[in-house]
């Protein structure tokens, strides 16, 4: 009876655990926080308006696979292969909104033929007198760069602690995403300036394990229920990438490439 009484009171108390673990994992979704948002809009603008630059690609230089499960092979890639979205919009944003304008270069090709195509119809339809269409703007700046690393479990650890068979047990990992960006002169070629920048990503995990032996050992209970969190490594990738252009313009004003308004 006193068996009994024990296995229904650990099964009550894991019950409540989970429960409590499960409602907690189900909250209503909440909007990101900016972890940069202070010091990626407030960066001061700079003194002569907007630098014209134009990306054309930044792209996934490590070559890292995401991690599979024990006898499966994984074809995802460890991190985002479009990350010039996020430096494009970084670009766009920063100083709110007050320090870039980017033209349009990843879909050069694209572009190229929707003009040729207005050119054609507007000569269908005009001839000779057909309105041309006004010149694409130039920049005089190149963002180069990307993903240049992504070292997986350089930390980690955990701890536990069990009672009578009874405990919890905590586990963590960290991964460090590397990118780098530099700005080059399109009217000489040169590389004005250059930075890097890493991002940790945290992997945490916590679980509760009941390991119960009856009737002289020959009978065992055992229960164990987690939780793993994982950090997304996009938003990791986004963060580093905002970080990155809030450094350059740093680095720019240091050099004297351009400098903030007073």
């Amino acid at each position: 009876m006193k068996h009994i009484t024990s296995l229904l009171l650990i099964l009550i108390l894991a019950g409540c655990a989970s429960t409590q673990t499960l409602k907690d994992s189900y909250e209503p979704p909440m909007v990101v926080e900016n972890t940069l948002e202070k010091e990626f809009d407030a960066i001061p603008e700079p003194a002569k308006g907007k630098v014209s630059v134009a990306v054309y690609s930044f792209a996934d230089k490590t070559g890292q696979r995401r991690p599979a499960q024990q006898g499966t092979t994984s074809f995802s890639t460890a991190v985002t292969q479009g990350a010039e979205v996020f430096l494009i919009k970084a670009l766009q944003d920063v100083g709110k909104g007050k320090w870039f304008d980017v033209v349009e270069r990843v879909g050069l090709d694209n572009l190229l033929k929707e003009r040729q195509i207005i050119k054609q119809m507007r000569e269908a339809y005009d001839g000779s007198n057909a309105k041309p269409l006004m010149p694409m703007k130039f920049a005089g700046m190149l963002i180069e760069g990307g993903i240049t690393g992504y070292d997986t479990s350089t930390k980690s650890g955990g701890a536990a602690a069990r009672m009578l068979g009874i405990g919890p047990q905590t586990q963590f990992s960290e991964d460090i995403i590397t990118v780098s960006l530099r700005a080059i002169s399109v009217n000489t070629g040169q590389v004005l300036t250059s930075v890097a920048i890493q991002k940790t990503v945290y992997s945490t995990a916590d679980s509760l394990a009941v390991l119960k032996f009856f009737k002289e050992g020959t009978q065992v209970f055992e229960f164990e229920s987690g939780l793993t969190l994982n950090e997304p490594g996009t938003l990791a990738v986004k963060a580093a990438v905002e970080a990155a252009v809030v450094e350059l313009i740093k680095d720019g004003n240091k050099k004297g490439i351009w400098n903030f308004k007073e």
